[in-house]
């Protein structure tokens, strides 16, 4: 019997995530015995805090990494959005599961709608990317930052220190906490971030054998897909100031990708689309970047990034 060990964050989501890869590889490789190691991740220790103040994306990622250049763990499974563009020495990102639903929801115990929410309600949302796209829509909200699990993140809304809260929608669906919600609205006008609601497969790259276990979970369109945006992101410098939507999506023959970026408060907004043949459209996440640079995308993303959370950095303004 071959044994396999994934590392995973302990949360509930993450968990869910890293059972159901369990299951996967157990069905394809009735030999292979999948074992977790569990990790609180620093990103899920700290809760004081915007996650963009505190190192970003790569909280979630980098204790899972460094226990498979340990040693510890023939395998990682990440929520894609969370992985940064660099991936380090040693490891590769092989895999990337089927794209579910990306939508971002609205939740509420009080209002029915976005449309519903009096003037001045208050919102709560982790991401500069929803933070922009909602304020664009409704710039008469207060936004007000929104960190820790899931089930806390809820607990949060139901006690009415928010008027309404932004989540995506898959991982609500997946520990199928929508239906202890009053109100939930699909938001169809935002653009989700690079990766949403797709795991990523992250291996030690000399190891063969986990490397032909890790295939079988991939999904050819939505690498692609995924590929584009990842180029989209790292081409462009996004970091986790950046209030940054990128979306590719292969229907028929032909890809289309688009991006929307701007400040934080919903003003200087940029957005573009490209399409191209399936067949050529390698490189499209690149040319939509360049796109954007040559329009002034650097210049916004860097005043985006001075001006993100000012009130939690003063020092900065």
């Amino acid at each position: 019997m071959e044994k396999l060990i994934i590392a995973t964050r302990a949360s509930n989501l993450a968990l869910w995530q890293a059972y159901h890869v369990k299951e996967r590889i157990e069905s394809a490789f009735p030999q292979v015995k999948v074992e977790l190691n569990e990790i609180t991740s620093q990103g899920d220790k700290i809760l004081d805090k915007p996650l963009a103040l505190v190192g970003g994306k790569g909280h979630f990622t980098k204790e899972l990494e460094d226990e498979m250049l340990a040693g510890n763990a023939h395998l990682a499974v990440h929520s894609l959005k969370d992985v940064p563009t660099y991936i380090p020495e040693g490891l590769e990102l092989v895999a990337i599961t089927q794209r579910q639903d990306q939508s971002d929801v609205f939740l509420s115990h009080r209002y029915h709608s976005l449309e519903n929410l009096p003037q001045g309600a208050t919102v709560g949302t982790t991401s500069l990317r929803r933070r922009m796209q909602l304020l664009q829509k409704r710039p008469d909200l207060k936004v007000k930052d929104l960190r820790g699990n899931v089930n806390t993140r809820l607990r949060k809304l139901k006690e009415g220190e928010y008027d309404a809260i932004i989540l995506a929608y898959i991982g609500l669906h997946r520990l199928d906490l929508l239906k202890d919600i009053p109100y939930v609205q699909k938001l169809d006008f935002m653009i989700p971030p690079m990766g949403q609601a797709a795991l990523g497969i992250e291996i030690i790259s000399s190891n063969e054998r986990v490397r032909q276990i890790a295939m079988i979970l991939n999904d050819e369109k939505s690498f692609l897909c995924a590929k584009l945006e990842r180029d989209f992101v790292s081409k462009i410098g996004a970091g986790c100031s950046a209030p940054v939507a990128v979306n590719a999506v292969a229907e028929g023959d032909t890809v289309t990708i688009k991006s929307m970026l701007g400040y934080p408060d919903g003003t200087h907004i940029m957005q573009e689309e490209l399409s191209a043949p399936l067949l050529t459209c390698d490189n499209l996440g690149d040319r939509l970047a360049e796109r954007m640079i040559a329009k002034g995308a650097l210049e916004i993303l860097s005043k985006a990034e001075e001006i993100a959370f000012k009130e939690e950095m003063p020092q900065r303004l």
